[in-house]
């Protein structure tokens, strides 16, 4: 992930530029930072019963010394999942999911962005068919990511259908990768997940799904996560995308997301340019995280 200025670490800015020596103040004041960035009672508590353990077993006195270690328990815990993106396959095919209004559109383009840095030929699929708006926008961010896409050819258009010819036309014409764009709400009586699922075997025909990734925004936090568990259930989701992380004290959601879900974040959206979409480095957003 790329070194940039964070402002998550204001959460924590008050408590490691006070006193030097750790106090029962100290405890509450961690515990305050830590649900103010949005890590959730649970993990919150976790967290400090562990920093409690390492700073009596360990026999640490002096505040700085409690910064390092919350920065490595972070960090350990964010390292427990892979970030990996599994993209071997030839096309490699991924499926972008996740509930209208998170950005997932967008993210779509900047993904391809970020995979055209590596030399990867790409292809969007605008399966979102039931939103003629999502269609556009796709169409105009992969413009700017210079990267093909294949529309539907007319409105409402079977979205199954436009998924089989975005991958069809990456074998024929030996795409690396093709990103799927898929509904958030549907029109229909039909259900949203046997929608997806029948994406998925209409691809499957063709070749594997390599990843199916969720895109969650980051300011709703638990809020946002609660709308996704049907996603998370149903859909086979592999890993997470994490967008609108710029600009919020909220940057411990990312703990908590994969810890509550068991799924890794894979790809993480820090502003609203095209070139905002990163990998995820759980050393370098831990240090960015606490400071």
């Amino acid at each position: 992930m790329a070194e940039r200025s964070w402002s998550f670490s204001k959460a924590f800015r008050n408590l490691f530029t006070g006193p030097e020596l750790i106090t029962e103040e100290t405890w509450d004041e961690l515990e305050a930072a830590l649900l103010t960035a949005d890590f959730g009672p649970e993990v919150a508590e976790s967290i400090l019963d562990q920093l409690r353990a390492d700073v009596e077993r360990h026999r640490i006195t002096e505040v700085k010394e409690l910064r390092r270690i919350l920065r490595d328990a972070i960090e350990e815990r964010l390292a427990a999942y892979d970030p990996t993106l599994h993209l071997s396959e030839r096309p490699a095919v991924i499926l972008v999911v996740g509930v209208n209004g998170v950005g997932k559109t967008t993210t779509i383009g900047k993904f391809a962005k970020y995979l055209t840095a590596f030399d990867k030929k790409i292809i969007v699929g605008a399966a979102d068919t039931f939103r003629a708006a999502a269609v556009e926008q796709l169409g105009t961010w992969a413009e700017r990511a210079g990267v093909d896409i294949v529309k539907p050819q007319q409105q409402g258009q079977d979205p199954a259908s436009v998924a089989f010819q975005t991958v069809q036309r990456a074998i024929d014409e030996q795409y690396d990768i093709a990103i799927i764009d898929t509904a958030g709400r549907l029109q229909t009586k039909g259900g949203l997940m046997d929608e997806l699922g029948k994406v998925r075997r209409v691809i499957e025909k063709l070749a594997p799904v390599s990843e199916v990734l969720l895109v969650l925004d980051a300011t709703t936090g638990q809020n946002g996560l609660a709308q996704a568990e049907a996603f998370i259930q149903h859909a086979g989701v592999t890993g997470l995308v994490l967008t609108k992380l710029d600009g919020s004290a909220k940057g411990g959601f990312v703990l908590s997301v994969q810890q509550k879900t068991g799924l890794a974040i894979k790809l993480v959206g820090q502003g609203e340019g095209i070139g905002d979409l990163t990998g995820f480095t759980p050393h370098v957003f831990a240090q960015q995280l606490v400071g």
